[in-house]
């Protein structure tokens, strides 16, 4: 029988944000530095974490994650619980409560219609929402009055914040999207670029894949903040760029995803303008393997399930790729002390960790050798191994920063010794990570035969995340190629772990489901992890306020943030 407790060991004692030490304006102007440019603010038009970030700024969910993971109310009164009545005894309803009073930035009540629409908005069929899989099992969304919603669930969810909880999945304002259902998603570029939301700021200007305008939103409900009364956002350069502003001359207050060598970046700190902060979460530095084949030849039809990829569906030819990869001097080299190698997809929380794949921690070119030999690929004169005419030629695409350069580098002449030929690319990240379905240079469309990228989840619980690789969770032209299932992975076995971990209350066999499916992706070679990989990025000695999540977005209290006196 299910229990009846939720589990809200993510919960714990609903922490209250701190309050700001300025009146709202007083401090003037934040610059913050994401050197990925964001090219959507909507964060569920595109699966990049530099969208998600910037979008945070302005819209919120009913509830997110703090910095300890524990799960706070921000759109909400309070974080419903059986115990409170706010989740029904049998878990198949869960029921939301705005706080009183909430306004959009233009001055419009914020109702329960909001959230509403912000369901079918993305589950509309015809449409592609990168963050559907917070809303799996919901059947309904029904608003019981102007403030109070119920979510209604097809089976019993012991977890179900999924849906209006964390950065992916804010709540959008019904009248501004309302002509922007299903295939129109993409097309709404004001509503897309300007969405009116509930956050401490709202978006005066926006330049996709450039620089991003705020304003402190008049009518935020908390009368005292933000301290900041204009933002910027900018985007592009590289890591290295973004780093120097903030640590070395001071030009700006606040650099994301600073991805650089250690020795880099400790050299920049010296400088003494500013810190480095960095946690660990989850996110992991990982190659993902196409199942499909990418050939231009296919047209429309390239890189979909109707083609099978033509010597990567061998696990053989997976795992030999997995074999021969040194994790260890890959952390060396790129992260140090920010990074540790890892061969789980999963890497936290412990509870969730597993220990059934530590084998790839060991280089083992010979065995990769030998594997392929015993599996028919044979190499050729130039080195290169092939079987019935295919050889084992490879385009190895990711976004252009040097540690991923670096990385492509090294895993190339690793491959290049087990007789694996590779081609290597990198792509601007505010294309790669843009989700622009017209791009044929997105992750998400994936036409190459390996990518490299990273990537982690909202909040402690991996149900949502795990769901990532169902069979219905890959891009395809029919859903305007959102998706995070990128290598088109789809086993029956696999999904059938995911409904059952969505209907198992006990956190123990909760944690034995999440590492099956973990388990299950790294003995079938569909993700190549690397590197469990720290959040590092960086702020000025006079930005105060400043605390790192891992959790959510980095930019999740950044109503607190203020102007310090002191250097």
């Amino acid at each position: 029988m299910l229990k009846k407790s939720i589990l809200l060991g993510t919960i714990a004692a609903l922490a209250v944000v701190p309050a700001a030490w300025a009146e709202r304006g007083s401090d003037g102007h934040v610059n913050i530095i994401y050197w990925q440019a964001p090219s959507t603010m909507n964060p569920y038009l595109s699966g990049g974490t530099k969208e998600l970030e910037a979008a945070s700024l302005v819209l919120e969910p009913m509830a997110r994650y703090d910095e300890a993971g524990n799960m706070v109310p921000y759109l909400a009164e309070s974080i419903p619980t059986v115990d409170n009545g706010g989740v029904s005894d049998d878990l198949t309803s869960i029921t939301w409560k705005l706080k009183e009073g909430m306004m959009w930035a233009d001055g419009t009540p914020v109702t329960s219609a909001d959230l509403v629409f912000t369901w079918k908005y993305c589950t509309d069929p015809a449409g592609g929402c990168a963050q559907s899989e917070k809303y799996n099992d919901v059947t309904d969304v029904k608003a019981v009055d102007d403030r109070t919603v119920t979510v209604t669930f097809g089976v019993s969810k012991p977890f179900p914040y999924g849906p209006f909880v964390g950065a992916q999945a804010p709540v959008i304002q019904a009248a501004q999207f309302a002509d922007c259902l299903g295939a129109k998603a993409p097309e709404c570029t004001d509503a897309n670029f300007m969405p009116i939301g509930t956050g401490p700021f709202k978006v005066t200007d926006f330049r996709p894949n450039d620089v991003i305008s705020f304003d402190a939103n008049p009518n935020y409900r908390d009368p005292a903040k933000p301290a900041f009364a204009t933002a910027t956002l900018k985007g592009g350069g590289d890591a290295a760029a973004a780093g120097r502003a903030v640590l070395e001359t001071g030009e700006f207050d606040y650099a994301w995803n600073l991805q650089l060598a250690p020795d880099v970046l400790a050299n920049m700190e010296a400088a003494g303008k500013g810190k480095v902060v960095s946690s660990f979460g989850t996110l992991v530095e990982r190659i993902m393997i196409n199942l499909t084949n990418p050939d231009p030849a296919l047209g429309d039809e390239r890189a979909t399930a109707k083609h099978p990829h033509p010597f990567l569906t061998d696990i053989n030819v997976r795992k030999a790729l997995s074999m021969a990869i040194d994790r260890n001097l890959l952390v060396e080299i790129g992260y140090g002390d920010a990074g540790r190698p890892t061969c789980n997809v999963l890497p936290a929380p412990e509870i969730y960790k597993s220990s059934a794949n530590d084998a790839c921690l060991v280089q083992d070119v010979e065995g990769a050798k030998k594997l392929l030999d015993d599996a028919g690929w044979v190499p050729g004169a130039d080195g290169v191994r092939a079987k019935d005419g295919v050889r084992l030629s490879m385009l190895y695409q990711t976004s252009t920063n040097a540690v991923r350069q670096d990385f492509q580098a090294l895993i190339k002449q690793w491959w290049a010794d087990i007789g694996v030929e590779t081609e290597l690319r990198n792509i601007d990240a505010s294309v790669f990570f843009g989700g622009d379905p017209a791009s044929p240079d997105t992750f998400q469309k994936f036409y190459a035969d390996v990518e490299m990228y990273a990537n982690n989840f909202d909040g402690t619980d991996p149900e949502s995340y795990m769901a990532n690789w169902e069979c219905k969770q890959a891009p395809r032209p029919e859903t305007q190629w959102q998706g995070n299932n990128m290598p088109r992975y789809c086993s029956e076995e696999y999904d059938a772990l995911v409904a059952k971990m969505a209907q198992t209350g006990a956190l123990e066999e909760r944690a034995k489901l999440a590492k099956e499916m973990n388990d299950k992706l790294m003995q079938d070679y569909i993700i190549l992890p690397l590197v469990d990989r720290g959040r590092v990025s960086a702020h000025s000695n006079t930005l105060g306020g400043v605390i790192m999540n891992t959790w959510d977005s980095e930019l999740w209290n950044a109503a607190d943030w203020r102007r310090t006196r002191t250097q």
